[in-house]
């Protein structure tokens, strides 16, 4: 894994608002910024060619905010908006976002690779892989037969899609995925930070999954309390996909979304999830959509789509859009030609009937609003 920069002075998180960078663009110069850069370079935006980073918001730091915004389905406006702050201070997956141009976001797909497109060899169907939970780096407040068995079931999720058989062993010397709890700098070049809740590495030798043993983790929520808990069985389940070569993706409602709150839990696979792992493994024989693994798929799906539109989550901020001239492309086409005009700068209020200030055909609207919003997710 590569090697990152802990953040000291500015540690984006639940206790702080990052409110003195809040609507800075370029040109500004502010103290601290170049502790915030460092967020930006560890998680895969700004280059490593920049090892001293300045507190001026540069020509540099407003690309890297910018992609940081496409990548996450955030309004493109270069600058550090409350949306993008608010992001930013969300704890997440700490392995970094590709951002090659093989893993560009298309209309068709949304699913992406790690770099390289990484897999394991599975010549033989099923493939099997074993892996084996630390005996030593444990946490104590949860029953290990509790972990095991959530982490059972995460495996389980992605081989009900995927020809793929996963078991625990005894054997963590040899296991293929190790799996284990976590401070701090922990050997793995890969330290961990408040901001952190886990990685996971690739397909390949020394393929492991590490949590951040720093923050509080729980099986069950009516057991566990605390106000800034997470989902083990969650958190599992979405590093298992780098661990079969997936990258993140930007659809919040995927399992491969970055980010994770306390007291979530999302333990279902999306349809671009599946598509993702079936196009590096193929599809597994019992796996339709109207079996139930596959009917959890469609439900998640659709409950993603009816929240996208009925409670609507974003508003049209612009309304310099014509309904005629999108109504006149296809699908797709539309879709993409409205990104284009700045349909994707979007507010989070109001449901599908507060967007009248766009004077047109609320059809249109509607399939803008899904194919923008909901990221394009089959209907």
């Amino acid at each position: 894994m590569p090697v990152t920069t802990n953040i000291l002075s500015v540690n984006p998180g639940p206790n702080h608002t990052l409110s003195e960078f809040l609507d800075t663009g370029r040109g500004s110069d502010v103290v601290g910024l170049s502790e915030l850069k460092k967020y930006f370079h560890r998680f895969g935006y700004l280059p490593a060619t920049e090892p001293n980073f300045t507190d001026n918001f540069d020509e540099h730091f407003e690309s890297a905010v910018t992609l940081y915004q496409s990548k996450l389905g955030l309004p493109t406006t270069g600058r550090l908006d409350s949306a993008t702050l608010s992001q930013v201070m969300s704890p997440r997956c700490g392995v970094p976002d590709q951002n090659d141009d093989h893993n560009k976001l298309h209309a068709t797909k949304h699913y992406s690779f790690l770099k390289g497109r990484p897999s394991w060899n599975h010549s033989i169907v099923p493939l099997m892989l074993n892996y084996a939970l630390s005996p030593e780096h444990i946490i104590g407040y949860i029953n290990i037969s509790d972990i095991r068995v959530a982490l059972e079931r995460a495996f389980s999720t992605w081989s009900s899609a995927i020809p793929v058989d996963f078991t625990e062993t005894q054997d963590y010397e040899h296991a293929n995925i190790t799996i284990g709890f976590y401070y701090g700098d922990h050997g793995d070049g890969d330290p961990f930070d408040p901001t952190v809740l886990e990685h996971a590495t690739g397909p390949g030798p020394d393929a492991h999954l590490h949590f951040n043993a720093a923050l509080t983790w729980a099986i069950d929520f009516s057991s566990e309390k605390s106000k800034n808990a997470y989902d083990l069985e969650s958190t599992a389940v979405h590093e298992i996909g780098h661990l079969l070569g997936l990258d993140h993706s930007k659809i919040s409602q995927a399992i491969r979304w970055p980010y994770g709150g306390a007291r979530e839990k999302h333990v279902h696979l999306s349809l671009d999830d599946v598509n993702g792992a079936q196009a590096l493994y193929g599809k597994s024989p019992n796996f339709k959509l109207d079996s139930p693994e596959g009917k959890e798929v469609a439900s998640s799906d659709q409950s993603s789509s009816s929240f996208g539109v009925t409670e609507g989550l974003k508003c049209f901020k612009d309304s310099a859009v014509d309904p005629e001239q999108a109504e006149a492309k296809s699908l797709s086409e539309g879709a993409l030609w409205a990104s284009e005009k700045g349909v994707e700068n979007l507010c989070l209020e109001g449901d599908l009937h507060n967007v009248k200030a766009i004077n047109g055909n609320l059809d249109v609207i509607k399939w803008t609003i899904k194919n923008l919003i909901m990221n394009w997710v089959r209907f």
